[in-house]
């Protein structure tokens, strides 16, 4: 890893690392420019490969450190990475309510939250947003405990972390981009809504290490938190949404490689 990175100050690796994950974002919406349309088949596989990543990267490069860093700390290990577990998953919960946003391939009828005028396009792109935020808050709360560790394989951890987001991030600005197309929206604004899904992963990642770094007591909750928001955006929204169509092995087999890499990323790291 460069030397120069290490250096850098938490909430400053984690905003390089986040506009990478942004760019990625924003490269899977520019796919628009060459196909106005894409397969169901591959949509689902793609939404199967993002669970599959989160879901590997909520044990690996948070639940399991969160736990480390409780029994290190002499707290009963479970109980930190339980209570923000569970506080994560209710947080985005509540965001699930409050926000008004539309799945992907679901009838505007179907848009969720407060009731709205909105048009589709504004919910397709909350909906995205909604994932984004504890995708940020994690590469954020990675960094800000790398440093707090003052270890190399903590920051190794979080650049995995941070890789792995970025890899499933690519089908997500696509998720957003598609839909816009196929209902007659220009390439070009169809391409923009896509990557300004990710633009809240950034400022997700400044707060998240921020915190981390004003209050370290709470470290080992802050990581099990935002392990909580992850899985619950993975089973309320992913997992449903690649399998709208009932071919359910796709997804699955999606997820499976989806996990293999992030598993691999993180390990490898």
């Amino acid at each position: 890893m460069h030397e120069w990175f290490v250096k850098l100050a938490p909430t400053l690796q984690a905003l390089i690392a986040t506009l990478f994950t942004w760019g990625m974002t924003a490269a899977g919406a520019a796919t628009i420019f060459l196909f106005s349309s894409v397969n169901r088949k591959i949509m689902d596989a793609m939404l199967g490969f993002a669970a599959g990543v989160m879901i590997a990267a909520s044990f690996w490069s948070l639940l399991e450190p969160s736990i480390e860093l409780a029994e290190k700390n002499g707290q009963i290990a479970w109980i930190p990475p339980a209570i923000g577990f569970l506080a994560g998953t209710l947080f985005l919960w509540i965001l699930d309510k409050i926000i008004p946003h539309l799945h992907i391939d679901y009838p505007i009828e179907e848009a969720e939250g407060p009731h709205t005028h909105w048009h589709k396009s504004v919910l397709l792109v909350l909906a995205i947003t909604l994932h984004n935020i504890p995708e940020g808050l994690a590469i954020g709360v990675a960094f800000g405990a790398a440093a707090l560790l003052h270890s190399s394989t903590a920051i190794a951890g979080a650049v995995a972390l941070a890789i792995g987001i970025g890899i499933q991030d690519f089908p997500e600005g696509l998720a957003v981009a598609a839909p816009l197309r196929r209902e007659g929206m220009s390439v070009w604004k169809s391409f923009n809504y896509g990557q300004l899904s990710g633009l809240v992963e950034p400022i997700g990642a400044i707060l998240g290490a921020a915190l981390v770094q004003s209050i370290k007591h709470l470290l080992p909750y802050a990581l099990s938190f935002a392990a909580g928001a992850m899985i619950y955006v993975v089973v309320e929204e992913l997992i449903p949404e690649s399998q709208i169509d009932k071919k359910t092995d796709i997804s699955t087999f999606g997820f499976v490689f989806g996990f293999l890499i992030m598993m691999i990323l993180d390990v490898a790291l």
